[in-house]
């Protein structure tokens, strides 16, 4: 006989249609979940859109492609089409002033030459290459969890990171997508140890945002954890997992040669900022307008702490932090990521807690510790938990987008910036 269509309940026709898309090629499964991340968070931003006011770049209530250009997109777009100045530009105090050295030039050079090819404006191009790279940065996450897990956890895992509550940046002329297609490639090489073919990745990588230094710091670490086990204490078993046998020496060369490269790709921008300038520190007197004052390591995690906790819980704040850190990456499903993303995302947090200035712009810096995400789909295979982690990130990026990429300045002057 033959079945009534008319009464099959809803639940029944989504089981069908899940069934049929488990079977889609992984690619095609990526590409939709992606796109679909990336129509909810296009939404947010035309809605927030509406309610922009009077701003630094174009008139109140702009459309979604003026909207999305903003902030750092102004920089990226000035970089692209004028280059980087070989004097250093200075403010009314003698300072050094804000300038486009702040910005790596892979990005904006991409668009450039995406835009002798097409015709394509600057801002369109830019554009452009970081929604195509948002894309392809969301299939090598793929391919890179897939290392560790089955298809399906990999693919939640891609969920989570397609929705996380900075994600939005991926669509905007801002560099992370190319970085974080960039990364993940690089560690999925280290992770496969086929370390020469890491190298031009990485070099690329470097030159798109300050990544280069954790990396550096990750594989040199790893070096010495191959080096150990090598020529060190060897266990007594006479078999080991991959992860504890002893590498080979061709490996051990090949990750020196990496590391090498690594570090020479981590000094590349400054070196060029002072072959063109001839200032041996343009870069960092550029990088440190933003922040207001002289780089000087950890000091302005204690600054912000005291600010907002007063002087004593504000001084044991950043220590609280670490800690809260050390304890979720031994929890075992960090644990479970394996020696080198472990490494990659304690190296990624030393490098921000030495270096950055915690301001909003923070919650932007953590997107390339984006292999927590594989931790967060392993915590549960519920679909209750998945599913509300997903609803949490979107109404996240609700409040990110509404609060740090929607213009408004502040009562005291200046604003929040993404």
């Amino acid at each position: 006989m033959t079945p009534d269509l008319g009464t099959r309940s809803p639940r029944s026709t989504l089981r069908r249609v899940g069934a049929h898309a488990a079977a889609w090629p992984w690619w095609v499964q990526i590409a939709l979940i992606y796109i679909a991340a990336r129509l909810v968070s296009a939404c947010i931003f035309m809605a927030a859109a509406l309610q922009q006011g009077v701003n630094p770049w174009f008139p109140p209530t702009p459309d979604y492609w003026n909207f999305i250009t903003i902030w750092d997109g102004r920089w990226y777009a000035e970089a692209a089409s004028n280059g980087y100045p070989s004097v250093l530009p200075l403010n009314a105090s003698g300072n050094v002033a804000e300038n486009s050295w702040a910005f790596y030039a892979l990005f904006p050079y991409l668009a450039r030459a995406l835009g002798a090819l097409t015709g394509l404006a600057t801002l369109p191009a830019l554009t452009t290459i970081a929604m195509v790279a948002g894309l392809g940065a969301a299939m090598v996450v793929y391919k890179l969890f897939r290392e560790y897990t089955g298809r399906r956890t990999a693919l939640w895992a891609v969920v989570f990171f397609s929705t996380f509550p900075v994600s939005p940046i991926l669509q905007v002329p801002y560099a992370e997508s190319l970085n974080i297609l960039l990364l993940a490639g690089s560690l999925l090489l280290v992770v496969r140890r086929k370390y020469l073919a890491a190298m031009p990745v990485v070099l690329l990588m470097c030159l798109s945002r300050p990544t280069g230094v954790p990396f550096a710091a990750m594989v040199g670490v790893l070096l010495l954890n191959r080096l150990w086990r090598r020529f060190g204490r060897r266990p007594e078993l006479t078999t080991v997992p991959r992860e504890l046998a002893a590498p080979a020496l061709r490996d051990l060369a090949s990750l020196t040669g990496l590391v090498a490269v690594s570090v020479a790709g981590a000094l590349a921008w400054p070196a060029i900022a002072w072959a063109v300038t001839g200032d041996p520190l343009a870069y960092t007197k550029t990088e440190t307008v933003w922040r207001g004052d002289d780089l000087v390591p950890f000091k302005p995690w204690f600054e912000t702490g005291q600010m907002l906790f007063g002087p004593v819980l504000g001084t044991l704040a950043p220590f609280l932090f670490v800690a809260v850190f050390a304890l979720m990456m031994l929890s075992k499903p960090v644990r479970a990521l394996g020696t080198e993303l472990r490494l990659w995302c304690t190296c990624y947090m030393a490098y921000l807690l030495a270096f950055l200035h915690p301001q909003t712009s923070t919650f932007r810096m953590l997107l390339p510790l984006f292999p927590l995400a594989l931790s967060a789909a392993w915590l549960s295979r519920s679909k209750a938990y998945r599913g509300t982690v997903v609803v949490m990130f979107v109404l996240l990026q609700i409040v990110w987008i509404v609060w740090l990429w929607a213009w408004a300045p502040l009562p005291g002057g200046g604003d929040y910036p993404p």
